[in-house]
């Protein structure tokens, strides 16, 4: 690998890797592999390793705009096999010890029946939250406004850009208010503590330091390209699209055009993630700020162990043909 060769920070670089945190581990994906590092029982450090599934991906999937939404739906379906993946290396199934050996295809049995369910479970729970993310960011805000614009002359149904602004402020209430309790539970703040050493590893690398512990733990741990970023400028360029949409329109028929209008939304907001991650200036910085704020709920400070983690995925993902070089 060629990640150590300069040291200084004339060798400032902008990378298109990116990572994401996992249970007890940590998921790099360069332009052609993608790394997992978890650490398992044992304290061991478990690395698997893939190509990159859309390194060889034209077409279509390249157009700014629409590449946001592909690149969305493909994160969310690779992130959720890797975090899978992670729970079982990390011991979260662990099977019962001492059994008897010839039970072996019994337990195989077994294993298979609970993997199914698992599966089951598991896209139960991602329709669910699917379904509550637009009632909480889609509906609630477009109902409760026109409910209160019937009781209170202040909230005006033909003004859009009140019920923009309202919608927008509860969208981020509601965001920040969720954020800030899950961060509060013991195994999601841990899984914070990894999304800290991603960025961390990242920002190392970029810097053109030596991917080493001490290198890693100096960096800063709020990184422009997070996904936590991506959230809110999803809210913010939303309330700038719900703006145009007419008034004097049925409620219900404003939140199916807000539902047609989220790939709009979704692909606007890569973009601008896109575009803070690789320039560096005022503009950049005023299109990170609200998510580096909001990073201080979702991103924390790793211990050298996590680190060690990222250090050894990162180093897995880098090409040596610089081809991550944005």
């Amino acid at each position: 690998m060629n990640e150590n060769k300069c040291e200084n920070k004339c060798c400032n670089k902008k990378t298109s890797i990116g990572g994401q945190a996992l249970i007890e581990g940590i998921m790099m994906r360069g332009p052609k592999i993608t790394a997992m590092a978890v650490r398992n029982p044992k304290g061991e450090i478990v690395l698997e390793q893939w190509e990159t599934e859309s390194s060889a991906k034209k077409g279509v999937r390249k157009i700014p705009f629409v590449r946001g939404i592909f690149n969305f739906i493909d994160s969310m379906r690779f992130g959720y096999k890797c975090l899978m993946r992670s729970a079982e290396i990390a011991g979260l199934e662990e099977e019962p010890k001492n059994e008897d050996q010839t039970d072996t295809a019994e337990k195989e049995n077994k294993k298979e029946s609970s993997s199914f369910g698992m599966t089951l479970l598991m896209i139960a729970s991602v329709v669910l939250g699917v379904a509550l993310a637009i009632g909480l960011f889609v509906a609630l805000p477009t109902f409760l406004y026109s409910l209160l614009a019937k009781v209170i002359p202040f909230f005006s149904e033909d003004d859009p850009f009140m019920r923009s602004a309202f919608e927008g402020v509860l969208k981020v209430v509601i965001l920040v208010g969720y954020l800030a309790a899950v961060s509060l539970m013991k195994d999601i703040r841990r899984t914070f503590m990894y999304h800290g050493g991603e960025h961390k590893t990242i920002f190392c690398y970029e810097k053109g330091l030596p991917l080493t512990v001490e290198n890693v733990r100096a960096q800063r741990r709020f990184h422009p390209r997070c996904g936590t970023s991506f959230l809110i400028l999803m809210i913010l360029v939303s309330i700038l699209i719900s703006m145009l949409i007419p008034t004097g329109i049925p409620t219900y028929l404003r939140v199916i055009i807000k539902l047609l209008l989220l790939p709009l939304i979704m692909g606007i907001g890569y973009e601008l993630i896109r575009f803070a991650g690789r320039h560096e200036n005022i503009l950049t910085k005023i299109i990170s700020a609200p998510g580096v704020w909001l990073q201080h709920l979702t991103v924390f400070e790793p211990d050298d162990e996590i680190i060690e983690c990222a250090i050894t995925a990162m180093k897995q993902v880098i090409p040596e043909d610089e081809s991550d070089n944005w």
